[in-house]
C-alpha cells in the first residue's frame, strides 16, 4: 500500500513549505504582510504536519518503499528587492500547489479506505491549504504591476 508513502511525503511537504515560508517571512521584514502572512502559515504547515502523525502511525505497518526524489525542496534564501520577492511568492504558490494536490489525492484515498479521521483531516487541513494559495495569488496579483512595470 503506497499510502503510507503519499502520507510521508505529505507530511514532509508540509513541513518544507513550512520552512520556506520561514525563509521568505525573515527575508521581508519591511514587508510586513508578507512576514507576518508567512509566519501564519508556516504555523499551519507544523499544525498539519503534526495531525498527519497518528494517522502515519496507524498506516505505518504497510509501508512501501519510496521512489528517488520524492520529496520537494524548499527555499534555503529569500530573494532581494521587489523581483525577488515577486519569485519568492512564486516558488511558495508551486510548493503549496504541490502540498495541495498531494492532500487531495491523500483524500481520495482516505474514502477508498473509508478512514473518516483521515478524512477529517484532509478537509480541515486542505482548507486551509486553499486559503494560503488564494493569498498568495493575490499578493502576487497586487505586486505584479509595480514591480515589472516601475524601475527600481
Amino acid at each position: 500500500m503506497h499510502l503510507t508513502t503519499y502520507l510521508r511525503l505529505l507530511q514532509t511537504a508540509e513541513g518544507t513549505l513550512g520552512d520556506s515560508y520561514r525563509v521568505v517571512a525573515a527575508g521581508d521584514r519591511a514587508d510586513a504582510d508578507v512576514h507576518y502572512a508567512c509566519l501564519r502559515f508556516a504555523a499551519d504547515c507544523a499544525e498539519h504536519a503534526e495531525a498527519l502523525r497518528p494517522v502515519l502511525t496507524r498506516y505505518d505497518r504497510a509501508r512501501e518503499s519510496e521512489p528517488e526524489r520524492l520529496h520537494p525542496p524548499g527555499l534555503t534564501t529569500a530573494r532581494n528587492g521587489p523581483v525577488g520577492l515577486l519569485r519568492d511568492l512564486q516558488d511558495l504558490y508551486q510548493l503549496a500547489n504541490l502540498v495541495e494536490i498531494t492532500w487531495g489525492m491523500v483524500g481520495q484515498a482516505g474514502h477508498g479506505a473509508r478512514d473518516r479521521d483521515l478524512m477529517d483531516i484532509v478537509t480541515r487541513c486542505d482548507r486551509q491549504l486553499k486559503a494560503q494559495l488564494a493569498w498568495l495569488r493575490m499578493r502576487m496579483r497586487a505586486a505584479a504591476p509595480q514591480t515589472l512595470l516601475v524601475a527600481s
